[in-house]
């Protein structure tokens, strides 16, 4: 796995590409993107270009981390 180059989410920029989003969960961009397709990820589509608003990317991260909380 890539190492992160983003050490808070206060470093992250107020909408994100999917290079970015590939730097902060420390995958190829080519799965970031995958990622900006698939349902339920918080896309906003201007154009053709897709972007991710920043709080929306940090809570969809919070609801898909898995605790380890479960019975």
């Amino acid at each position: 796995m890539k190492e992160s180059t983003y050490k808070s989410y206060d470093d992250l920029p107020l909408f994100l590409n999917a290079a970015i989003v590939a730097k902060v969960l420390g995958v190829a961009p080519s799965s970031a993107y995958e990622l900006m397709h698939e349902s339920g990820f918080p896309v906003l589509k201007v154009g053709n270009r897709m972007v991710v608003p920043k709080d929306q990317f940090i809570q969809w991260v919070q609801q898909n981390t898995e605790r380890g909380d479960a019975p």
